[in-house]
């Protein structure tokens, strides 16, 4: 007896998937499921049933052609597109999709990745991730936004007080709950970051607190989020390495000078050069913490000698169990970032 090709539609119309209805998503998916025809009218049954409790609507299997391959058409228009998805039904347990293998049990993951693609598109025709899991778009916006300068006096500022009034200044919006202005409350800035941008002072401003900014994406709008800090997370740093080499990002620090320097505490003689080299110095204050180092209460010294400061801070700050290596802020500010010799 010939076998007659078979087909098994679970819903006629190209419609949307049950679990991808929103009226915002970009397009509809159609799932195409092709397999061996003979003797296969129990399995695509199988397979009809088992996406069809998974909530996958808009189904087709049939038997194959030899033109069928594994892949992703796209159809329709640009603002209303088709992705019409060819997979190959391979046994009763192993559905073929361009995304991988499943089983039947793996409906619900499928119907997630459907609706993933209904609602973004083919992979190859997304715009490229950056980090955080933004776009080049959107990693754009939030630079040029964080290179703002603060443009206020921070010192002696309360940190909540710093953050409330940057964020103001900022057009992506910032997020923080009411336990984390709290515990800013409590503290204030040490440091004078006028000079410097919004992003890194953030970043700095919300560190010693246990704190960190996040850049995310959420209903195809950016946004930063104050979060506590977590192993392993990806959060907005205090500055930047700079592509360029620390003569040319600070030169003043290769300058020649007459340096001497007896007795004084490591905080005294840094905010000295600081001054000097007209650079914003900033404190690793967790690091110090975290091996018991307080540059105020450690005395450091350096002979009379010409050298540049370069030198000098190097030799002073290894005294205290300090080093310090230049960044740039979002707008290519230098400054320097003092840290320990310890690994944190």
């Amino acid at each position: 007896m010939r076998v007659r090709p078979m087909l098994i539609v679970l819903a006629a119309a190209a419609g949307s998937l049950a679990v991808a209805a929103e009226a915002s998503a970009a397009g509809r998916v159609q799932l195409e499921l092709v397999g061996d025809g003979r003797g296969a009218s129990l399995l695509f049954q199988e397979w009809g049933k088992a996406l069809s409790k998974a909530g996958i609507r808009n189904v087709r299997i049939r038997s194959s052609k030899p033109s069928d391959k594994v892949g992703i058409a796209v159809r329709g228009t640009a603002d209303s597109p088709l992705y019409v998805v060819t997979g190959v039904i391979r046994s009763r347990d192993e559905l073929l999709l361009p995304s991988g293998r499943f089983r039947r049990s793996d409906a619900a993951r499928l119907a997630r990745w459907l609706d993933d693609l209904a609602r973004h598109g083919p992979e190859d025709r997304r715009p490229a991730k950056t980090a955080f899991g933004l776009s080049s778009e959107q990693l754009i916006q939030v630079q040029a936004d964080l290179a703002r300068p603060v443009g206020f006096s921070t010192k002696d500022v309360t940190r909540d007080a710093v953050v409330a009034k940057i964020a103001r200044q900022l057009t992506v919006p910032l997020r923080i709950d009411a336990a984390s202005t709290a515990a800013l409350r409590e503290d204030n800035v040490g440091e004078e970051l006028l000079s410097l941008s919004c992003g890194t002072s953030l970043a700095y401003v919300l560190r010693p607190m246990g704190l960190c900014l996040v850049p995310r994406a959420a209903g195809g709008r950016v946004q930063l989020d104050v979060v506590r800090a977590q192993p392993d997370l990806k959060i907005w740093p205090v500055g930047w390495e700079s592509d360029k080499s620390r003569r040319d990002v600070a030169p003043a620090l290769f300058e020649f000078h007459n340096v001497n320097i007896q007795g004084v505490s490591a905080a005294v003689a840094l905010e000295a050069i600081g001054k000097r080299l007209k650079l914003p110095v900033l404190i690793d204050h967790n690091a110090l913490a975290r091996h018991g180092i307080k540059p105020a209460k450690l005395p450091v010294s350096h002979p009379a000698s010409r050298t540049t400061y370069s030198l000098a801070l190097r030799k002073l700050l290894f005294q205290a169990g300090l080093k310090s290596e230049v960044r740039v802020d979002e707008a290519d500010q230098p400054f320097l970032w003092v840290t320990t010799v310890k690994p944190v």
